[in-house]
């Protein structure tokens, strides 16, 4: 068995589901459906969005256990996605009702054409290091070594800096 480290995000209200936050405990429902086990979750944070839109986020963050490999998890990762709404081609950073990204998994580093894992963008996401550390904090990074409770705690206090100082 594999396990990973899924973000969750959603900034639009879905017309069963509602609520971008219950859209993200319906994914979780329906990847235990299909077979990949929910270990543990993130409580919801509401979080500014990145790029064009002007709808707040609702994120959060599952460790997960399955069979699958990192390419054949994100095969069924975009399926759900599809299954809530989500249309490919859309804006990048776009509003969307459900997006759901592996972040990382315990066989180390993945490069496949359309994945990468570790997640490129993971150590700089607020929305997506918090959640992280809070239910996976012992979980390294495989390419920097350090845990997500120390990236967390790094991130937080560069963000805590004053503008124009440099970090010791």
């Amino acid at each position: 068995m594999n396990s990973y480290l899924i973000a969750l995000g959603s900034n639009m209200r879905h017309h069963r589901f509602g609520s971008p936050e219950r859209v993200l405990q319906a994914a979780l429902d329906e990847l235990d459906k299909r077979g990949i086990k929910v270990m543990h979750t993130a409580r919801p944070i509401r979080s500014a969005p990145l790029g064009p839109s002007l709808r707040r986020y609702a994120n959060s963050a599952a460790v997960v256990k399955c069979k699958l490999d990192p390419d054949e998890l994100l095969d069924e990762l975009k399926a759900i996605e599809r299954a809530f709404g989500r249309r490919s081609g859309g804006q990048r950073w776009g509003s969307r009702v459900l997006d759901l990204d592996i972040v990382l998994w315990s066989g180390g580093a993945w490069s496949a054409p359309g994945l990468t894992v570790p997640h490129m963008a993971f150590r700089e996401r607020r929305f997506v290091l918090g959640p992280a550390a809070e239910i996976a904090g012992d979980w390294r990074d495989p390419l920097t070594g350090l845990t997500l409770r120390q990236l967390n705690r790094r991130r937080i206090r560069l963000e805590s800096q004053p503008i124009g100082a440099c970090p010791t």
